[in-house]
């Protein structure tokens, strides 16, 4: 199997991308959303994969087959067009469960209109910026189809400038939060939340859905998403997946909070909060970053 060359960056729309991800647009840009569909939308490395087997757990958790499918399968991915998979687009107009669980990690602005149109709910989930850069860096050097990482100054300097795959951190986290505001179907989740307490954030997550699973069930559903089950979960690791190199750095890497303290010098640190300052200053967005 021919692996696809690491892509280039350029700038689509005001917002970084590569071309697996906007050479299908029209038809991203058109797709037929349903009024019940879930649309789980992150900036990469925010906490996609667990929020989307805590949902497939949550509606398909019960039927044997359906286990058996690698997560990307269950949970499409919208923008995706590169020559290994089918499109996103067309994996999700085949998909044959209901609700569909949907992946983007579109910024607010590029989002299909059909989602808002048909006021589907859409859970976000954000994580700090501090090691969401640490964690999409690990997954930039394992992942072909993501362009060369290079080193972690510089890299690290590249996710201040917002010259990343799906654009600036700052910009997504702040658009889908601002979007939050005036509509009443977007559930905002924080990573470090759902890192210290996942059945706290769980039982929010089927309020907002309008599901009542017993104690049990809710029991059955967090213990199978604690990280290190899932880590070790190959339907939910990517290890299926061709294109990561795990002999580099596994998909599902630490799942911690405050990681960063082990990749940040103190003169990054320091560069980093100052610049941080002047770009989350008009927002009352807030994260935590140590538990």
């Amino acid at each position: 199997m021919e692996l696809p060359p690491r892509p280039k960056l350029f700038d689509f729309h005001g917002v970084s991308m590569t071309n697996y991800f906007t050479d299908n647009w029209d038809n991203v840009q058109n797709f037929q959303a349903r009024p019940d569909d879930i649309l789980i939308a992150t900036y990469p490395k925010a906490g996609t994969t667990w929020v989307s087997y805590i949902l497939d757990l949550l509606y398909f958790g019960q039927t044997a087959p359906e286990r058996q499918r690698p997560i990307f399968e269950k949970v499409p991915f919208l923008e995706l067009f590169i020559s290994l998979y089918p499109p996103g687009v067309e994996v999700l107009d085949n998909l044959t469960t209901s609700p569909r669980l949907i992946k983007t990690h579109l910024p607010v602005q590029l989002l299909p209109k059909s989602f808002w149109e048909q006021n589907c709910r859409i859970v976000y989930v954000a994580r700090n910026a501090k090691d969401n850069a640490v964690s999409y860096f690990h997954f930039d050097r394992m992942n072909q189809a993501e362009p060369e990482p290079g080193d972690w100054n510089n890299y690290l300097q590249r996710f201040m400038d917002g010259k990343m795959v799906f654009g600036s951190w700052y910009d997504h986290v702040k658009g889908w939060w601002e979007k939050k505001q005036t509509h009443s179907k977007i559930l905002y989740l924080f990573y470090e939340d759902m890192f210290e307490d996942t059945g706290r954030e769980l039982d929010r997550l089927c309020s907002f859905l309008g599901l009542s699973p017993s104690a049990e069930e809710k029991e059955r559903v967090r213990g199978g998403v604690q990280f290190d089950t899932m880590k070790k979960n190959s339907m939910a690791n990517y290890s299926t997946d061709p294109i990561m190199d795990f002999k580099i750095s596994p998909f599902m890497r630490k799942g911690k909070v405050g990681d960063w303290k082990n990749h940040f010098t103190v003169a990054q640190s320091e560069q980093f909060d100052e610049d941080y300052k002047k770009k989350m200053e008009i927002t009352q967005l807030r994260f935590r970053t140590t538990i």
